[in-house]
């Protein structure tokens, strides 16, 4: 597969692209110049949703205070590979049949980083990576001239597709931050 550009609201077919394909890790890049505050406070998560775009539990929210999801078949790497600041890796077939879309977002972490919003980022991307041999499939273009004040952001999700899997970058901002991110998908803060 040719590594490529993926503008907001494309996607591409992982599966069919690279047959046997069986894991991801999901890489999140951003750079905050100066804005050690907001760096530090940046947190990447993953949602595991239903055909509804629902979590199943809390329990399939992965983000820092729980780092794996239940079959273990999304995880937050506490070792990051490469350029990435966070990554998330997802094991295909271990992935819940109830599960249809695995979203991937970046928040501001609300306390010490009040004031900061994802406007401040110069540069943020996401991208997918083959889990066997971290080689780079797509990334998605730069997100972050379209953030302003809003401190969450929905980056990609992984869906299925037939008997595959798909990758779509989103780049859907949330003023209401975190808890509007949750709120869009059935949990609470």
């Amino acid at each position: 597969m040719a590594r490529g550009v993926l503008q907001r609201g494309t996607n591409v077919e992982l599966t069919r692209e690279v047959p046997g394909l069986t894991g991801l890790v999901v890489g999140v890049q951003w750079d905050a110049g100066a804005e050690t505050a907001l760096t530090d406070n940046l947190v990447t998560a993953a949602l595991l949703c239903d055909a509804r775009s629902k979590a199943l539990s809390e329990q399939h929210f992965v983000f820092f205070n729980q780092l794996t999801a239940p079959q273990l078949s999304v995880q937050q790497l506490e070792q990051v590979v490469g350029e990435d600041q966070d990554q998330i890796e997802i094991d295909l077939t271990a992935v819940p049949a109830q599960v249809e879309r695995i979203v991937v977002v970046l928040y501001v972490n609300e306390g010490p980083a009040q004031r900061r919003s994802l406007g401040q980022l110069r540069h943020c991307t996401v991208r997918a990576l083959n889990a066997a041999g971290n080689i780079e499939l797509v990334r998605s273009e730069d997100l972050a001239p379209e953030l302003g004040t809003e401190t969450a952001v929905a980056l990609a999700e992984v869906y299925r597709h037939g008997e595959g899997w798909k990758f779509k970058v989103l780049g859907q901002a949330y003023a209401t931050g975190v808890a509007g991110v949750l709120s869009d998908y059935g949990l609470s803060a």
